[in-house]
Formats: structure tokens, C-alpha cells, sequence
């Protein structure tokens, strides 16, 4: 399916790339400009709203069986592939219809498309809003922050708080931005559009062991799996593209990286922590950087510029690579 798959007779040399890149372009702007859709016409909370409502089909029926290993596994996997299967078909659909409109058309379209499947602006805001919150109380902070993560928050110091809103902005970095984009370019809007329901799944599926019982951890296998191995590159990507935003070499990298549960969230969370020179954590699982400093109020600003800039980078190796594609067609 990838791009240049909107290629058509008539658009000339180099066209489908230049609708790809003028459709990133546009769907970034739209971000900054004006941030999420409404819920109502969210393609992600569409996504969500499926996953919810097959995860209560799920775990009371699994749970009645004798073995509950081996179908809410299965359950779970044909639940998963399932939704795949369809946002790959609404997507395709769409690249259909770029492939019979007029070039200008056709980016526009697959802009509005692409747009929801990236979210840089309201994880830059909520992240600098628990920063603004810690400035009116540790329990503002501590509310804040819970809209961000799923861990408990309750008994977070400042320091907790402040290095779960940097750890977030730096996994969400990965998860929101430089991943849908690099499955965008290797794969069109089916692969941005496959990466976020499989994201979406590991998010409410994923870690469903640790607060919703054993026959959850078995329903979610399927969708942690697939997860790692759609975020596998990508993730290990945006910790390069952070030490090279910087122009710094990060001996530590793979190290520090390897003490998280996750293959591939360490990357980018010890790739923060070590460019600015902090510790980072969740009580009782790991550390990231333990000789830094703790996160002061002036860190979470630090790392939303620096994960402004790996979006500035991302979305210009992307127009880079579209357009080497173009020109090797």
C-alpha cells in the first residue's frame, strides 16, 4: 500500500510524493493550530470506544472457562486483528478515493485524515499543564498528572510528579508523533492508521494484568506483543533523533534503556533523561540516569522544546525520504 500508492495517471512525476509531503504538512498544522477533533468524529476514540466494548465481551465470558490462558488469548488476537483489518479497509478507502481526485484535493483529504492519528499538541499542553498545576499545589499536580498516566499518583512526591510528566512526554513522543509518521511514509495512511488502533489496544489492553485481573493479562498478550514490534524501530528511532537534535552521543543509551519492563519505551525516556542530565522513574520499577539530578520546574519546559524540536527533525526526514521515493520511482 505505501506511498506513493496515490499515484495516478495525469499527476505527473513526483506528484504522489508532493501529496504526501503538502498532506504531513497540512495535518501538522492542524494540530498546532487547533489541536484534537471533537470526540464525536475522533477516529481514535472510535477505535477506543470498539476495544471497550469487545474487552467487556471478553473477560466475563473467558473468565466461565475452565482454562483462562488459552481463549481470552485467542479472544483477544481475533478481537485485535479484527479492528486492524477494518481501519486498514477505511484508510485504503480513502487512498482510493486521493488516487481519483484532482492532486491539490487529494492532499487535503489525506491531511484531515492523517491529522487525528497525530497528537503533538495536546501532549505538549497536558504535560506543560502539570507543571502549571505543581505551581499551585502538589495536589493539582498529582490530578494533572493522572490524565496523563495510569500508574496511582497518590502518593507522588514533586519530584515523582514532575518525572512521570517528562517520562510521558518523551514515550508519547514515540507513540504520537515519530511513530505514526514513520509507519506514514513506509506504509501510507494504512500503516499511520494500524499503528494507532495497535497503540490504542496496548493502551487499554496491554496492561490490563496489573488492574483488571489474570484473564486480562492473557486478552492483552496478543496487543502488548504487536505493540513492541510496531514501536520496535520507531521507538529507538526517536531516541537518535533526540541525542541528534542535541549533537550529543549517548555512551549510556542502550544501558539505561535496558532496565524498563518495555523494549521499547526505555529508549526515549532514558534518551531525556540522560540529555537533561535527570533521574527518571517509577517508584519500585526503575531508574533512568541515577546519578541525575532530581527534575526541577524549569526541566518539564526544557523537554517540551527539545521534543519540539525531534518533531521539527521527524517531519523533515519524512518529507526527505517521500521525496527520495519519488525521485527512485
Amino acid at each position: 500500500m505505501g506511498l506513493p500508492p496515490f499515484a495516478q495517471e495525469g499527476w505527473g512525476v513526483g506528484a504522489p510524493a508532493m501529496v504526501a509531503i503538502a498532506a504531513l504538512c497540512l495535518a501538522l498544522a492542524i494540530d498546532w493550530l487547533f489541536g484534537e477533533p471533537p470526540a464525536r468524529v475522533h477516529p481514535v476514540v472510535w477505535m477506543g470506544r470498539y476495544l471497550g466494548a469487545v474487552g467487556r465481551c471478553i473477560v466475563p465470558s473467558a473468565a466461565q472457562k475452565p482454562d483462562a490462558r488459552v481463549w481470552p488469548f485467542i479472544a483477544g488476537a481475533l478481537a485485535w486483528c479484527a479492528g486492524a483489518v477494518c481501519v486498514a479497509i477505511v484508510a485504503l478507502a480513502i487512498e482510493a478515493a486521493v488516487r481519483r481526485m484532482p492532486a491539490w484535493l487529494g492532499w487535503v483529504l489525506l491531511g484531515i485524515a492523517l491529522k487525528p492519528l497525530l497528537a503533538w499538541r495536546m501532549l505538549r499542553d497536558e504535560v506543560l499543564a502539570v507543571e502549571a498545576a505543581l505551581g499551585t499545589s502538589l495536589d493539582a499536580g498529582r490530578a494533572q498528572l493522572a490524565r496523563l498516566v495510569s500508574r496511582d499518583v497518590g502518593t507522588l512526591s514533586e519530584a515523582e510528579v514532575r518525572e512521570s510528566a517528562i517520562e510521558s512526554l518523551a514515550e508519547n513522543l514515540n507513540d504520537s508523533v515519530v511513530a505514526p509518521l514513520f509507519w506514514f511514509v513506509l506504509l501510507g495512511l494504512p500503516g499511520a492508521v494500524v499503528y494507532r488502533f495497535a497503540n490504542t489496544a496496548d493502551a487499554m489492553w496491554g496492561y490490563r494484568g496489573e488492574r483488571g485481573g489474570y484473564v486480562w493479562t492473557w486478552a492483552g498478550k496478543w496487543a502488548a506483543r504487536a505493540d513492541d514490534a510496531l514501536s520496535w524501530l520507531p521507538a529507538r528511532l526517536t531516541a537518535l533523533l533526540l541525542a541528534l537534535v542535541c549533537g550529543r552521543w549517548l555512551r549510556r543509551l542502550r544501558r539505561e534503556a535496558r532496565t524498563t519492563p518495555s523494549p521499547n519505551s526505555g529508549w526515549p525516556m532514558a534518551a531525556m533523561a540522560l540529555l537533561l542530565g535527570v533521574r527518571l522513574g517509577k517508584p519500585g520499577v526503575y531508574v533512568l540516569n541515577g546519578a541525575g539530578r532530581a527534575p526541577v520546574a524549569h526541566d518539564t519546559g526544557r523537554a517540551a522544546k527539545l521534543a519540539g524540536r525531534v518533531l521539527t527533525a521527524a517531519a523533515t526526514a519524512s518529507a526527505a525520504v517521500l521525496a527520495a521515493m519519488a525521485r527512485l520511482a
